[in-house]
């Protein structure tokens, strides 16, 4: 069997439908059925029970489909890999990143303006979303990348880590604690925060590092985006636990002030999110490289304390 046959395979099970599966290879659906029966032959198992609507897979066929997404999902990438070897070759193209809201406005769009002036040609579209509406729009190939904080495993994607950043208390300039060069947990014990939704993940972090120190919040205001906490904040409605560098323009400008902890154990980390069934065109391989390349250098780090101080 081919390596084209396992990834219409891999198609039809991932959409869990023979005609997307057809859609996602451009041909048609009786040549999908006549792939994944050509496999069934080949094995001498059924692969899909095809009387259930819809079709769910048989034993073999979770076994079958497990191995057969992990080679093609390597494969691709090697191809990508060679392909991007070619470095003088122009670059064109679309490129469709999505990322949640709290990566920071400013701090995307600064890595997304600084790629399109080295190569004018390329259309790198970004749009903020939920993190649930992230995984999904990369999963079903609606967006090419996606970032999202604190990842976890998904089948159908390949999860590469981007950066881990400090979190610092946000403060308006004429609170107390606007004065502390450094801060420990539990002076926040008592205080009013603006803070995330309880269904992010970030929020979920925030709260279970304030509880293993034994500190006691009153959650004032919640909110499911980053510009709007801080917002909050600027008016002094509370404190806010956030990343580092999402607060560089404020903190520049004076409406908010960013306090370390004395203890900086708490982080968020980003990862950077594709599918494992498709293999990223050379322009996006490019994009990515460029994005997990500015995630390493040194003054990442600098820009992201020097905010907070």
């Amino acid at each position: 069997m081919n390596l084209e046959a396992l990834k219409v395979f891999c198609d039809v099970v991932r959409w869990a439908s023979f005609s997307r599966g057809a859609a996602e290879n451009g041909v048609a659906q009786s040549s999908v059925s006549q792939t994944v029966q050509r496999l069934e032959e080949h094995l001498g198992v059924k692969l899909i029970d095809r009387s259930k609507r819809p079709f769910v897979l048989t034993p073999q066929g979770k076994v079958f489909y497990e191995g057969c997404k992990e080679l093609v999902g390597r494969y691709q990438e090697v191809e990508v890999r060679v392909r991007s070897l070619d470095a003088d070759s122009h670059l064109v193209g679309t490129i469709r990143v999505v990322s949640i809201y709290s990566a920071g406005l400013a701090h995307l769009d600064r890595h997304v303006r600084t790629f399109k002036e080295a190569h004018p040609e390329v259309d790198v579209r970004l749009e903020y979303l939920h993190p649930t509406r992230v995984v999904e729009a990369v999963t079903q190939g609606a967006a090419d990348l996606g970032l999202i904080s604190y990842p976890k495993k998904w089948p159908e994607l390949t999860v590469i880590p981007w950066r881990e950043e400090a979190m610092v208390v946000a403060c308006a300039p004429d609170h107390p604690l606007a004065q502390c060069e450094s801060i420990q947990i539990g002076q926040l014990d008592g205080a009013t925060l603006v803070s995330f939704d309880p269904d992010l993940s970030i929020r979920r972090a925030i709260d279970r590092h304030l509880r293993r120190h034994g500190v006691h919040v009153r959650v004032g205001l919640m909110f499911d985006n980053i510009e709007n906490i801080k917002r909050a904040v600027e008016v002094s409605s509370g404190l806010a636990i956030l990343p580092a560098p999402t607060l560089a323009q404020e903190t520049k400008a004076g409406t908010l002030v960013a306090v370390p902890f004395a203890d900086p154990s708490l982080t968020r980390p980003l990862a950077v999110l594709h599918r494992r069934s498709s293999a990223l065109e050379r322009t996006t391989h490019k994009f990515l490289e460029w994005l997990l390349a500015d995630g390493a250098r040194p003054e990442v780090a600098a820009d992201a304390a020097s905010s907070s101080s």
